[in-house]
């Protein structure tokens, strides 16, 4: 069975590290886009007691259904996981009602991809902070991260949910979902600045930005 290895770490400034990535020759695999994802569970939460997690992500227009088990969690995450595109969001959702899963939590971001070619690197903007999460081999995370300057007891290996429940306490939020809108805040992507570049133009010397 496939498994996940990676580390989440906080992004102080997501200028900055887009342009770390570059520098470390990662390429921009797909832009900021739109993420929701619900996360279910039987009656008693059996699956959350055991350590498993049931996702149905909707990323842009892609569906994507997963299932996560018990991992460990010393310097980075470790889980077996296995997913599958889905066509239909709305009609998986039903099937797993009528299963007797149900909806627990929400949880949104706007979420970009990058890769060296060996593993990826995510920049995630969440309603409670912006989150990059380092994805590979394990030794590669380490080397990574070095390069992107980020520290070891940077790390983090919770997942969001866990994460959000924490940042609620801290702060007292009412909120029951991570979610923008349960939060007040307004959503946008992040896209790294586009570097300026020179074009021919027979009118004019201005710089024009490049595509």
């Amino acid at each position: 069975m496939p498994k996940e290895v990676e580390v989440k770490f906080r992004i102080e400034n997501l200028p900055a590290l887009a342009q770390a990535l570059k520098q470390a020759g990662f390429k921009q695999v797909t832009r900021s886009t739109h993420e929701m994802n619900s996360l279910y569970d039987l009656p008693g939460q059996k699956l959350r007691h055991r350590g498993e997690m049931l996702r149905l992500r909707k990323y842009g227009k892609t569906w994507v259904l997963t299932h996560k088990a018990k991992g460990t969690a010393r310097r980075h995450k470790v889980r077996a996981e296995l997913e599958t595109r889905v066509e239909n969001g709305p009609q998986v959702d039903a099937i797993l009602r009528i299963l007797g899963f149900t909806p627990t939590f929400r949880y949104e971001k706007y979420r970009a991809e990058w890769s060296d070619g060996t593993g990826q690197v995510v920049l995630d903007k969440t309603p409670i902070g912006n989150f990059g999460e380092i994805e590979g081999p394990a030794r590669w995370i380490d080397h990574t991260a070095r390069a992107l300057g980020i520290r070891r007891e940077d790390y983090i290996t919770e997942t969001y949910a866990p994460m959000f429940f924490a940042w609620k306490r801290r702060t007292r939020s009412r909120a029951t979902e991570m979610t923008f809108r349960a939060l007040g805040k307004k959503s946008k992507a992040f896209e790294p600045p586009r570097r300026r570049e020179r074009r021919e133009n027979p009118e004019s010397n201005d710089l024009l930005p490049g595509s």
